[in-house]
């Protein structure tokens, strides 16, 4: 048995509590809402809906500076975890639905995202960088474990009532709040806020600063429309608005560099609220590194909706689908995620990415393979079929994990410690950006191509990355030269 005080010194199991308390929220909003929704008769259409206050979490950048510059990110947790408990807590003594219902939504939303932003801020800044693999592992396993606690809630319904189980949320949050207030605390570091006239002044007199900053508007709201307009148009056009949408990123982040090299006093670097942006875009290699957050998990964010879809089609169970594909497949992840943070530690988080990638598009041929070989048309699936398929989830879930803890590190590794907030908001903003541009796609790729040929060509989607190893590469050392 680990003595508490040396388990409370420890910061993997700090990662652990932190993350747990990211993915209890984020399960509350996905898993849980939906089905309260529908049981107090809420129209399909309106549940639908509620997709759209999931935009806190892709536009959190936007305030993810305050975190920076009041810094005290135990205390944002805890403020926060204690605000949500409270929103469990109006859900449990309402009855019925109201206005005020989407409201308190939409607060929940928000105040998740900003935990979100001093979970991912504060883990940044306590971890070492050869702690980041490891970390990034166990992050990806009490995340899932998070939102597998808040699916509990549906269980708890059933025997205690929505109203009770409410209560029991309200206290996992109590719970997440008086734990993080045990944390060790954050370094001290060293913030000022620039005068907002003042501000504004300085982008006036720089044309490009400004062009650049307008194109990042555009951008944002590229996101925004992306979200509203998922659910009403088809998957092409999704997916031309979501290039537009990178394109725009694309634009404002070459405008901003450009601005950046030819006034680089234009924006003190100390700034929470433009400081970070400026100091991540005007890296030398940024370009290249943005394009490659956007497209390393391009190959298997495009395989991963179209996964489930392929098992009903081929005609196995839902028992088949939930016991192999999600609960097994969870395992494995979690297990990969593990091993995949370990080997980054050990070989380097740039030697994991290109090595456990790989890995990750290999796993893509499985189902490939299976879907080739599968009779369809509704003939008897043979043993040996069901066996393949249960291979390649397994092979897609464990390889998914490795990726995934390697990918984080990443992120996690070039950020600047002095906004660790605001970049690393705007870098996993960016990455899902892509997952979901890929979600839409992939459903009129299989649709139009079959699933075989869809699932290899997802095999060469995960290459395009591999050009840009490079400038990766140039900007992990020079982030770990600057690093303190």
């Amino acid at each position: 048995m680990i003595p508490k005080s040396k388990l409370l010194h420890s910061k993997f199991f700090w990662v652990a509590v932190l993350y747990f308390s990211e993915g209890f929220p984020f399960g509350v909003f996905f898993d849980v809402f939906p089905v309260y929704f529908r049981k107090q008769g809420v129209n399909l259409a309106d549940i639908g809906a509620l997709s759209l206050l999931g935009l806190a979490w892709t536009l959190k950048f936007l305030w993810a500076p305050a975190i920076d510059y009041y810094r005290r990110h135990r205390l944002w947790m805890a403020g926060v975890d204690l605000a949500m408990g409270a929103a469990m807590l109006a859900f449990s003594a309402a009855a019925g639905m109201g206005p005020w219902t989407w409201a308190a939504i939409g607060l929940f939303t928000v105040l998740s995202a900003t935990n979100d932003i001093a979970v991912d801020a504060y883990t940044i800044e306590l971890l070492d960088r050869d702690e980041l693999g490891l970390a990034n592992g166990i992050r990806i396993g009490f995340y899932r474990v998070g939102m597998l606690a808040a699916g509990a809630m549906l269980i708890l319904s059933d025997w205690i009532g929505w109203s009770k189980a409410f209560l029991c949320a309200a206290a996992v949050f109590l719970a997440s709040a008086v734990s993080v207030l045990f944390a060790p605390r954050e370094e001290k570091r060293a913030l000022h806020a620039v005068p907002v006239r003042e501000l504004f002044g300085r982008i006036v007199r720089q044309p490009l600063l400004a062009a650049g900053l307008a194109c990042f508007a555009l951008f944002v709201a590229g996101i925004i429309a992306m979200e509203y307009e998922r659910p009403r148009i088809a998957a092409a056009a999704f997916s031309r608005l979501g290039m537009a949408t990178v394109a725009l990123l694309c634009i404002s982040a070459a405008v901003l560099r450009w601005a950046a090299r030819r006034a680089p006093d234009s924006v003190d670097s100390a700034d929470p609220v433009l400081g970070g942006l400026m100091e991540l875009f005007a890296r030398a290699d940024i370009l290249p590194v943005l394009l490659f957050v956007l497209i390393f998990k391009l190959g298997d964010a495009s395989m991963g909706f179209m996964v489930k879809p392929f098992w009903v089609d081929a005609g196995f169970s839902l028992t088949e689908i939930g016991l192999v594909s999600v609960n097994i497949g969870l395992v494995l992840s979690i297990a990969g995620g593990l091993v995949g943070g370990w080997y980054a530690d050990r070989a380097g988080i740039f030697r994991a990415l290109w090595v456990l990638g790989l890995y990750q598009a290999l796993s893509n041929l499985g189902y490939a393979a299976v879907a080739a070989a599968l009779p369809g048309g509704g003939a008897a699936i043979e043993s040996w079929h069901r066996a393949a398929m249960y291979m390649a989830s397994a092979a897609e879930s464990f390889t998914g994990g490795l990726g995934t803890a390697a990918f984080l590190a990443f992120l996690m590794a070039i950020v600047d410690k002095r906004h660790s907030a605001a970049e690393y908001a705007l870098l996993s903003s960016v990455f899902a950006l892509s997952r979901s541009v890929a979600g839409w796609g992939s459903g009129f790729g299989a649709q139009h191509m079959g699933y075989a040929p869809y699932f290899l060509l997802t095999f060469f989607l995960s290459f395009p990355a591999y050009a840009l190893l490079p400038w990766v590469r140039r900007m992990m050392v020079k982030s770990a030269a600057a690093a303190p």
